[in-house]
């Protein structure tokens, strides 16, 4: 205790929830590794090292995320206050760069019509990923000592705080990623003590404008939509170029039925399916051919048991920052479990969004690790004593 209070500070105690964000986040990665591998081989691997590319790749972006992780939960993380401006100001450079049309093709080259990653050589970088972590440190900061959330008028700044990171992403185009951001800073606004009656407001000007936004969307973008509501309205998809995908995923979700197929079954199923993007979006169809229902319920537990970590270790700190960026990243990581499994249920839009720890991506991951060492950092501290609890507000 005496090398490990050294490290992290005399105020540090390992009794937190943040735990289950860790356990959670260890046994998500790996289901997701074994996924992968089920989507991209046919013959079932006899150890690591006949893993699938993208399967050992997807650990080795694991031991990656840990060792960020650790980086991140080291330092007191009231510290990043300091730098999460500067931060978020070099993603927004970042998203900036993606969209300049004379970058050279071999820094920036569009996949599926979308300009989202920067090519390192080995390494491909996705800007998008690392301002969401960027945006949760800069709204806890402007939010935890201020009270003109409270007002009409001062939803104004954090709305603008939000605009611009989602701004630049819906222009890749990636509608999928720049729809989060919203959800989480009205979390993060009801957790600072803004006012429901304000939030509501918003809520009903943005449903009545929503249909403004339809002449932006891209073809493509409106077509996935006509074909969800045809699903809803009995009509027939057929002929529509962007059916293909949601319907082989609803397959391959009824053959894994309750239990599941075994591991060369679900491979060849799998293989059979042609699904595309099966290692990456619609990998919950893959893991539900290969576990089926009950293997789909202990994921959504998996997942509620980092939510419920994330959540304790904000309630239980009386600090506002850290308490605002365990709202934030639990609300980033619910938002994206629910549109990826909407998705690949066919109840919503295919708008191209991962499942966090679980799909292939070095970015990603990275992110949802970094995540969780933030939450563990703010775990490990315990709350000042003779503190007063934050955002308590007279009315």
């Amino acid at each position: 205790m005496t090398l490990f209070r050294r490290y992290f500070g005399p105020d540090a105690s390992l009794l937190t929830p943040a735990w289950l964000c860790v356990f959670a986040g260890v046994a998500l990665t790996l289901l997701g590794a074994y996924c992968i591998d089920v989507a991209s081989q046919l013959e079932a691997p006899g150890s690591i090292a006949q893993l699938s590319t993208r399967a050992f790749k997807h650990l080795l972006f694991m031991g990656v995320g840990l060792v960020a992780a650790l980086g991140i939960a080291l330092p007191d993380y009231r510290r990043w206050r300091i730098f999460a401006w500067p931060i978020l100001g070099g993603c927004i450079l970042l998203l900036l760069l993606l969209l300049v049309p004379f970058v050279p093709s071999w820094l920036v080259s569009p996949r599926n019509g979308v300009r989202g990653w920067i090519d390192f050589g080995p390494v491909d970088l996705q800007p998008s990923e690392l301002t969401k972590l960027a945006f949760v440190l800069c709204a806890a900061e402007y939010l935890r000592v201020r009270q003109n959330h409270r007002t009409m008028l001062g939803l104004i700044p954090p709305a603008i705080l939000a605009a611009v990171p989602t701004g630049l992403i819906f222009l890749q185009p990636d509608l999928g990623t720049a729809m989060l951001f919203v959800p989480v800073l009205f979390a993060m606004l009801l957790a600072a003590g803004a006012r429901t009656k304000h939030l509501l407001i918003v809520c009903v000007l943005a449903a009545l404008a929503a249909p403004a936004a339809w002449p932006v969307l891209r073809p493509y973008q409106r077509q996935r939509i006509i074909d969800v509501y045809r699903d809803f309205s009995g009509s027939p998809r057929a002929g529509s170029p962007t059916a293909e995908q949601p319907q082989t995923a609803r397959m391959l979700l009824g053959a894994g039925e309750a239990w599941g197929l075994s591991d060369s079954r679900s491979r060849a199923v799998v293989r059979a399916s042609r699904l595309p993007e099966r290692h990456n979006d619609m990998i919950f169809a893959v893991y539900s051919a290969r576990f089926g229902f009950v293997g789909g319920l202990a994921m959504l537990a998996l997942y509620a048991l980092w939510l419920a970590g994330a959540l304790l270790t904000g309630a239980r700190t009386r600090d506002g920052f850290g308490r605002l960026v365990c709202v934030g990243v639990a609300t980033f990581i619910f938002c994206q479990v629910a549109i990826n499994l909407g998705m690949v249920v066919g109840v919503l839009p295919v708008i191209g969004i991962t499942l966090p720890f679980v799909s292939y991506g070095g970015s990603s991951l990275l992110s949802v690790w970094l995540m969780t060492g933030l939450v563990f950092a703010i775990g490990l501290r315990k709350p000042p004593p003779f503190s007063s609890p934050a955002f308590q507000f007279e009315d």
